[in-house]
């Protein structure tokens, strides 16, 4: 018997499924550290091709890190968390590199902030400089900031990221094109032989747009993005006007990217 031909009603009712399954997928892989691909594919009654196409689109939502045999919440050079486990990470460095930012920042300025959880801390400072005006794409700096007095704030909008609380994407980087900033702070995932880089090119899209907005760019880092890893490049370290970086950067790295001919702040921790 010849196949009927997929409705918009099968391909809305397919892509639905999709979803709950990988919201489940989800769920499954948080609760219990890691799954394996047969146990998921057997579980959710698909192949365990369909299983691979799941958790490759969970990855690059930054849910989760696909290994060998199926997926794993642990962090790891490429893979550092989802929101919730970057913002538990390092918080004593992060609050320092933010001191140290909001020392750049002046009254009447305009401020582009990244979906780092490092820019979120510096979020978190900026009432101290009011009036000024916040261009961001992160939804936890966003509510941090609404109705602050003195900080007028500006959200780019785009294609919603839950793991990042963040709009990510091509349509995202065009809002961008719509602003020009004093001043940008953002960070990284990876440091890598003086070049940044990233696990999502919808991240990269973005950075990239709003480097090319700001007059002076800012890279906000802790030692460990130098020994991580990651799969698009972004920028070299060349390309922003300052690296603040904490004082747990390992001597002979830090020297080389001065040798580069990028100025660094190193703050003590």
């Amino acid at each position: 018997m010849p196949h009927r031909p997929l409705t918009e009603r099968d391909t809305a009712a397919r892509g639905a499924d999709r979803h709950v399954r990988q919201l489940r997928i989800r769920q499954r892989v948080a609760d219990a550290g890691f799954a394996r691909v047969e146990a998921l594919a057997e579980e959710f009654d698909v192949s365990p091709m369909t299983i691979h196409r799941d958790l490759d689109a969970l990855q690059s939502q930054g849910w989760l890190r696909k290994v060998r045999g199926g997926a794993t919440t642990q962090t790891s050079a490429v893979f550092h968390g989802d929101l919730e486990q970057r913002t538990a990470a390092m918080p004593e460095v992060k609050n320092r590199l933010s001191a140290a930012a909001l020392r750049l920042v002046s009254p009447g300025q305009s401020v582009m902030l990244d979906e780092s959880t490092t820019a979120l801390h510096v979020a978190r400072r900026l009432p101290q400089r009011a009036p000024l005006t916040v261009i961001t794409n992160f939804l936890t700096a966003l509510k941090a900031l609404a109705g602050v007095p003195g900080i007028d704030v500006v959200a780019l909008g785009g294609a919603y990221y839950p793991a990042y609380d963040a709009f990510l994407g091509l349509h995202t980087a065009d809002a961008v094109g719509s602003f020009r900033a004093d001043v940008l702070f953002m960070s990284t995932t990876a440091i890598t032989h003086g070049s940044c880089y990233h696990q999502s090119q919808e991240t990269v899209h973005v950075k990239r747009a709003l480097m090319e907005a700001a007059e002076r760019r800012v890279l906000l880092v802790d030692h460990s993005k130098f020994t991580r890893q990651g799969l698009y490049a972004l920028a070299p370290l060349t390309r922003f006007d300052l690296v603040i970086v904490d004082d747990g950067i390992p001597r002979a790295e830090l020297r080389r990217i001065r040798d580069a001919g990028v100025e660094v702040q190193v703050v003590p921790c």
